[in-house]
């Protein structure tokens, strides 16, 4: 049995610690980002994992970092065997790294070296990977640049979201954690080292990236769709106000006219001229409204001779 610290603050990082707590193993704290405003009333909200945590009567620590003197010792004075990290959103100094007896080790949501940083999920879709995956690896100075102990790759379906692809990942990596503990504990682990020439960086993303360009082909936009949902979701403009898209796919029966035109609107789709070929849109949302299928959104309004910007 191991004394475990665990770190981290999404969602995407719960079923790992419900793993780990249902484990013959110990964990002694919890540590997640500081309580942050969210919603309409801006209220400070308790992340996931502190939810979990606070379930389960776990310790729970919030440093704003941790690289104040106080925060490392508080640390080191809980003698733990493991700290695992999991989308914890701070950089652990070198002096956390090497508190624990085991080290520090991490569960990333990609087959690294492929894809590093904050968002490798949604990176892996805008590329159009066939597959990705989850990599438990010994954390270093650098960032997710620490040698890899164990991996298990996942085929991504391409009608999947961002959303989709992370319900699989965030359990396939509590999954691969438990089964790679026991290697941990007796010491019989054995880092690979990255092949550098391979990483990537998935930058984190922005509102402005969501944004779309018709000049784009029309399959890239389709993925970019299925890559910024649930945030921050692609958007564009009809008259001069913001229309959220929640679903789309490739038309090939159209021809392409003027960028951003809308060819038709029936109950199945808004046909849109992209780059190279037609978008049909089958989910929306208009400004100030809730999401609607293309159908309900022709029952109100015909968008047929409309343009998007």
């Amino acid at each position: 049995m191991m004394k475990i610290i665990y770190a981290g603050t999404p969602d995407f990082a719960v079923p790992a610690l419900e793993s780990l707590l249902q484990s013959e193993h110990e964990v002694i704290a919890v540590y997640t980002q500081p309580d942050r405003p969210a919603g309409r009333g801006r209220k400070l909200q308790q992340s996931p994992v502190k939810q979990c945590a606070l379930s389960y009567d776990i310790s729970v620590y919030q440093p704003d970092s941790l690289k104040q003197p106080i925060d490392v010792e508080q640390l080191l004075e809980l003698e733990a065997d493991l700290m695992i990290v999991a989308a914890y959103g701070l950089i652990l100094p070198v002096s956390i790294l090497n508190a624990p007896r085991l080290g520090c080790i991490n569960i990333h949501g990609s087959i690294l070296p492929r894809w590093r940083g904050a968002a490798p999920i949604q990176r892996a879709i805008l590329a159009n990977d066939s597959s990705t995956g989850v990599t438990i690896m010994q954390m270093d100075s650098g960032l997710d640049t620490g040698g890899m102990i164990s991996k298990q790759v996942l085929p991504i379906n391409p009608s999947w979201t961002s959303f989709d692809l992370h319900e699989q990942l965030k359990q396939l990596g509590a999954d691969l954690l438990i089964n790679t503990l026991p290697i941990i504990e007796l010491g019989q682990m054995q880092p690979k080292a990255q092949d550098e020439s391979q990483a990537n960086y998935a930058a984190k993303l922005s509102k402005a990236e969501a944004e779309i360009d018709w000049h784009k082909s029309a399959e890239q936009i389709a993925r970019e769709i299925k890559a910024f949902i649930p945030w921050p979701v692609s958007y564009t403009h009809l008259d001069g106000k913001l229309v959220r898209v929640w679903q789309a796919s490739l038309d090939n029966t159209r021809t392409v006219r003027e960028l951003g035109d809308v060819l038709e609107h029936n109950n199945d789709g808004v046909y849109v001229s992209c780059g190279d070929a037609v978008l049909c849109i089958e989910e929306l949302q208009f400004e100030g409204k809730k999401r609607c299928s293309a159908a309900q959104a022709f029952n109100g309004r015909n968008l047929t001779g409309s343009q998007f910007l």
